[in-house]
């Protein structure tokens, strides 16, 4: 099979090039989208953890390749080799742009998501300090967010400390959109930051009521669409956006932060030539984001309905196979790939342990702080159970078999870490 991409593929042949561009005169309008096997894997296993960090998609693969070859040089350079990395690197903004449904000049690449939303956080509060210094947040925000309105609110840009003000979530997690409407109402709000949906438990937040009152407050609002973007449809709500390309299988060493022309913002680091993101970015990285988002966009109706379904199968199956689970987060107004839940009288990182040597690949703890293994915030937020906390993200072109593998072998998983851990007879 052979990829036909031609939005961002026309956009890479333009620009001031060289008769030996003309060879190239779109990159990607034959890039083969067969997926290589990864060399990590065996076709035993079953990777059901692809948040934030997905397979590669087979067509970002390939225009990642062929831009180490084609976009290896310095965008800002006037050279002949310089240009044609600025058109790869345009083409590559102007196709995130469109999927954002954002302006082209509106679109900043960074190194990272967590580069992207600390950078934003810090920059609009310095921006707006002569208006106030608070920050409103969700309880269930990530951790990047938590800490970077921590940071911003402490700094000594005016006489008096600001405040992170954090809005509870009811037992799904989702935000009230009421009281968060409330708290930017109150007087020395310089910030609001909410995320789209979230990572953890995949709870659609009410983003389009919470950007009616930051509107109506004078407060520009971040919304983090890391888990979104790419698997549900983003609409206009927001200030600024901010998006994780490598959720959506994009190679890692990109994020993406848009900013509406309106929203002031001041940064906090030294002076650059890229004022948001001082050294750039990796032109091949960002051609294959854009690639990657085109491909997730095409294939969405169909991704959607296919893991919406798997899903609610290992919503129903886990609660009638498993004792003492609780499935968390809104059973339908949610991302359609993630589920999480919480196994009583059973050890998380024990849990990930038994079930990788099965052959599983799941996620537990925080989304954000998985690597650590700690109690989630966003479970602990809602009241929910912390521990024996098992996160799945599944992949675009996940299989159902290897779902109901997954299905089979959990009752077992969880019966012998609590075999091991002394808790018999459930």
């Amino acid at each position: 099979m052979r990829a036909a991409l031609p939005g961002v593929a026309r956009r890479t042949s333009v620009g001031h090039v060289t008769s030996d561009d003309a060879a190239h005169p779109g990159i990607l309008e034959n890039a083969p989208v067969t997926r290589a096997t990864p060399t990590h894997t065996t076709p035993t296993r079953v990777v059901l953890d692809a948040g934030g960090r997905a397979p590669v998609d087979p067509a970002a693969r390939t225009a990642l390749l062929e831009a180490l070859d084609l976009g290896w040089a310095d965008p800002r350079r006037l050279h002949a080799e310089g240009r044609r990395a600025r058109a790869l690197l345009d083409g590559a903004r102007e196709a995130i742009a469109a999927q954002a449904g954002a302006r082209t000049a509106d679109v900043r690449l960074s190194a990272h998501h967590t580069t992207a939303l600390h950078a934003a956080v810090r920059a609009v509060a310095r921006g707006r300090r002569r208006v106030g210094r608070d920050v409103v947040v969700s309880a269930v925000e990530r951790a990047a967010v938590l800490h970077a309105a921590d940071y911003a609110v402490a700094q000594p840009w005016t006489a008096d400390r600001g405040r992170r003000v954090t809005v509870p979530v009811d037992a799904v997690g989702r935000v009230d959109g009421e009281a968060m409407a409330a708290a930017l109402a109150a007087p020395g709000v310089a910030l609001a930051a909410l995320q789209h949906a979230n990572g953890e438990v995949g709870t659609v937040q009410p983003v389009a009521r919470v950007h009616e009152a930051a509107r109506a407050a004078g407060v520009p609002l971040l919304v983090d669409a890391g888990a979104s973007a790419g698997h549900v449809p983003i609409d206009a709500a927001w200030d600024l956006l901010a998006l994780d390309p490598p959720d959506w299988g994009a190679p890692a060493g990109v994020g993406v932060l848009v900013v509406r022309p309106q929203v002031r913002w001041m940064p906090d680091w030294p002076e650059d030539e890229d004022d948001w993101f001082p050294g750039g970015v990796s032109v091949p990285a960002a051609l294959a984001a854009a690639v990657a988002l085109e491909r997730a966009a095409a294939r969405r109706a169909e991704t959607d309905a296919r893991r919406r379904g798997l899903v609610d199968r290992v919503r129903t199956t886990v609660a009638a196979t498993v004792p003492d689970v609780e499935v968390v987060g809104d059973p339908s107004g949610r991302l359609p790939h993630v589920v999480t839940f919480s196994c009583l009288y059973v050890d998380g990182e024990a849990l990930v342990t038994e079930l990788d040597r099965l052959g599983f690949a799941i996620g537990s703890g925080s989304a954000c702080t998985s690597s650590a293994l700690e109690p989630s915030h966003v479970l602990a937020a809602m009241g929910a159970l912390t521990h024996g906390n098992v996160r799945l993200a599944l992949p675009a072109d996940v299989a159902e078999a290897d779902v109901e593998r997954f299905l089979a072998a959990l009752p077992q998983a969880v019966a012998r870490v609590r075999d091991l851990l002394g808790v018999h007879g459930l």
